[in-house]
């Protein structure tokens, strides 16, 4: 545990890649295999859920250390991390110095995971004594980490990727495609990485995404791209992102989160079989309007995820397709490195052998005569239900990754809406002490101030200290950790898209709302009211 633990203070205190890949690679040299499994899946990203709840760790240290619950609530409340307070409140040293040492990480796991596994108050406590005197300050921060689910390590999965695959000796891109499908902690998966053999479940593993980079709209996209004739140009579609496998040992449907999500769309599942086997696609599943032509808004496709069975009236009032855009693996190949001009030929010779599907479509190239046009064109996006154009070069493979230069986004302009501060909260972490998450609202002339958003991203961090003071000077109530101010504050607020709902007080969502600028040029009476965001849902 005590490698581990330095590893993830190496991590956390690094802000160069360089550094992060040595003492990634550094460790897994050093360490066990069965050590290795673990703190790989640590890194990926992975966690192992809540074994013990905030509230029963804040109740422990306080009876560890004889304080007053009130006085860990509120060194919680300048901390911003519950793992990291309780850390700070033990004991700098051993609470006993007799104490043993805590054991190597792979048994550490096994034993928060069998002695947590349904124990009641009493005994949870009780082992979190015995676990905290047999560890210094640092490795009860990873500990506390590990037991409420928050284990989250200062690196990129890309960085952890390049780790594996400079000791594999093998290029980061098999090693990001060997760890596709979701990594498990078990000894036979950490060695199975290292085989020139592919593992027993291939057939069933997605390749690594490749992801596009944002156009920089304040250049010339005509200078800045070149010939038009160079680029292929789709919509930018606004649902999941998935890959269809079509192979021998399954049919799948992958996101890019790496989560099966085939159960909550079975229609697609059920006309797979129609696909050549030996056939992997990109793409994106959509929320579909078949009477209109065109996709429903994000959030009625929200509605089919993390249910348990999807029913007819569900399938009925939220029809979805799979959008095709990309072939990744034809007749059992992969054809990645094909250029993209290649890809598309055969992903239109297999759909139009397909013939028309309501639940598989490919997604059609934009015609454009030249730059301006496509920049015309942009503006009918939302009336088209789609998020902008995808920009492809015709010449380039299918990468790994964020790769600049191949694969761009041009996205339509969110959103705006000025509208005004109302309360806050103070933020966790490195913005723990300041109020940094903040809930706006717009004018009714009916319901008087009525929230619409809470944004907590946009400001500087002078910015944000100017905010927090003012909140501070400017408070009307406290009701527990939130502060209700003087509505005289106002921001831009973006968005990049609203839908109805029943949850909200204004009766829509926005979403991906965040703070565009402080608008200190403007009164509180002239922000906008909630006419207007009503006007920009009808438009």
């Amino acid at each position: 545990m005590k490698r581990f633990t330095d590893l993830y203070l190496a991590l956390d205190g690094s802000n160069r890649n360089r550094d992060k890949l040595q003492a990634i690679v550094d460790y897994l040299n050093e360490v066990s295999p069965e050590d290795a499994v673990w703190a790989v899946y640590f890194l990926l990203g992975n966690r192992l859920g809540r074994l013990v709840s905030g509230r029963v760790l804040r109740v422990a240290v306080a009876h560890v250390m004889d304080l007053p619950e009130w006085l860990v609530d509120a060194s919680y409340a300048q901390v911003g991390d519950l793992a990291e307070t309780v850390a700070l409140l033990l004991p700098d040293s051993n609470m006993d110095n007799t104490a043993k040492a805590l054991p190597p990480l792979h048994r550490l796991v096994n034993c928060l995971l069998e002695g947590f596994a349904g124990a009641d108050e009493s005994a949870t406590q009780a082992l979190l004594t015995d676990l905290w005197q047999s560890a210094n300050s640092s490795e009860r921060l990873v500990l506390n980490k590990l037991l409420t689910g928050g284990m989250r390590v200062g690196v990129g999965r890309a960085t952890v990727v390049k780790a594996l695959a400079q000791l594999a000796g093998v290029e980061p891109a098999v090693m990001a495609h060997r760890i596709m499908g979701g990594f498990r902690p078990r000894l036979e998966s950490y060695l199975a990485l290292f085989r020139e053999q592919p593992c027993s479940d291939a057939s069933a593993r997605p390749y690594p995404f490749y992801l596009a980079n944002p156009l920089d709209e304040t250049c010339s996209i005509a200078e800045f791209l070149g010939d038009l004739d160079d680029w292929q140009i789709e919509w930018k579609w606004d649902g999941i992102r998935a890959q269809l496998l079509r192979r021998d040992a399954a049919s799948l449907l992958w996101s890019r989160g790496e989560e099966l999500v085939g159960e909550f769309f079975p229609e697609i599942m059920d006309v797979v079989e129609i696909i050549p086997k030996g056939v992997v696609l990109d793409g994106e599943v959509v929320a579909w309007d078949a009477n209109r032509q065109r996709p429903l808004p994000f959030p009625t496709l929200q509605q089919r995820l993390g249910r348990k069975r999807i029913s007819k009236n569900l399938r009925k009032t939220v029809p979805v397709c799979f959008i095709a855009y990309d072939l990744l693996e034809h007749e059992g190949i992969d054809v990645r490195e094909q250029s993209m001009f290649k890809r598309r030929a055969r992903l239109e010779c297999i759909f139009a052998a397909l013939g028309q599907q309501p639940y598989l479509r490919l997604s059609p190239i934009v015609e454009v005569g030249d730059w301006q046009s496509l920049h015309r064109l942009r503006a009918e996006s939302r009336q088209r239900g789609v998020e902008g154009f995808m920009i492809k070069c015709k010449a380039g493979p299918y990468r790994v990754g964020r790769v600049r230069g191949d694969w761009w986004k041009w996205k339509v302009d969110p959103f705006t809406l000025d509208a005004v501060l109302v309360n806050a909260v103070k933020g966790h972490g490195r913005r723990a002490g300041l109020y940094t998450d903040y809930t706006f609202a717009l004018r009714d002339d009916e319901q008087g101030w009525v929230s619409f958003a809470k944004a907590y991203s946009g400001l500087t961090d002078t910015e944000i200290r100017r905010v927090d003071a003012w909140i501070r000077s400017h408070t009307l109530e406290r009701h527990g950790p939130v502060r209700i101010v003087e509505p005289k504050l106002v921001f831009e607020i973006a968005f990049d898209g609203i839908a109805e709902s029943r949850r909200h007080k204004c009766g829509l969502a926005v979403r991906f709302p965040r703070i565009h600028r402080w608008r200190q040029d403007k009164a509180v009476d002239e922000a906008d009211d909630l006419q207007a965001l009503r006007d920009l849902y009808q438009a």
